[in-house]
């Protein structure tokens, strides 16, 4: 039975993994090279990440520099960027692709945080709705008589705790994330 805990809680920890990967990709003034993540350009006929076609450096704290390794993937990369939901228009001197982050404003800022906060919630619920499955899963196995009803208590107890742990955890994310984003 311990096997099926097990399994509840990787899934509590795939939501973890989706909610980290998504905060990276939210500019928080700092320039970020994870803001290129979902970008996809077409390298002869593939959709390749930029990461995978580039060389994508920080050398300063608000700028991303794209270096391709061939000078015929610039105008690809730039177009894909442009059409893109960043919102930074990409600056190129043939050779390099340069993408500068301006500063935040306040209501900006906010408006990030109010954002990374429903992304928070949505991961709360997806955690809770794997723990409703956890505990239906678990009601099911008492019903066919493979769980006493003191084991039947105990894992939903286990369970109980594992779901405190990772909404504590979301939380947690939640609040550097937004204090990343509000510090100037």
């Amino acid at each position: 039975m311990n096997e099926k805990i097990t399994q509840f809680n990787d899934k509590m920890n795939k939501t973890m993994d989706s909610l980290s990967g998504e905060l990276a990709t939210i500019r928080a003034g700092r320039a970020n090279p994870h803001v290129l993540d979902k970008i996809r350009v077409d390298y002869y006929g593939t959709p390749s990440s930029i990461q995978s076609v580039a060389n994508v450096t920080v050398p300063e704290p608000r700028m991303i520099q794209i270096q391709p390794w061939e000078s015929s993937m610039i105008k690809v990369i730039e177009k894909e960027i442009m059409t893109s939901d960043i919102g930074i228009m990409p600056t190129n001197d043939g050779k390099v692709i340069r993408l500068v982050f301006p500063e935040l404003t306040e209501e900006r800022r906010k408006d990030l945080v109010k954002d990374v906060k429903k992304k928070g919630e949505a991961a709360k619920v997806a955690i809770r709705n794997i723990r409703r499955d956890a505990n239906d899963h678990i009601k099911k196995l008492a019903k066919a008589s493979e769980v006493s009803e003191d084991e039947q208590k105990q894992l939903e107890d286990e369970v109980q705790k594992i779901t405190d742990k990772f909404v504590a955890d979301v939380d947690k994310v939640i609040d550097e994330k937004s204090k990343e984003i509000l510090t100037v």
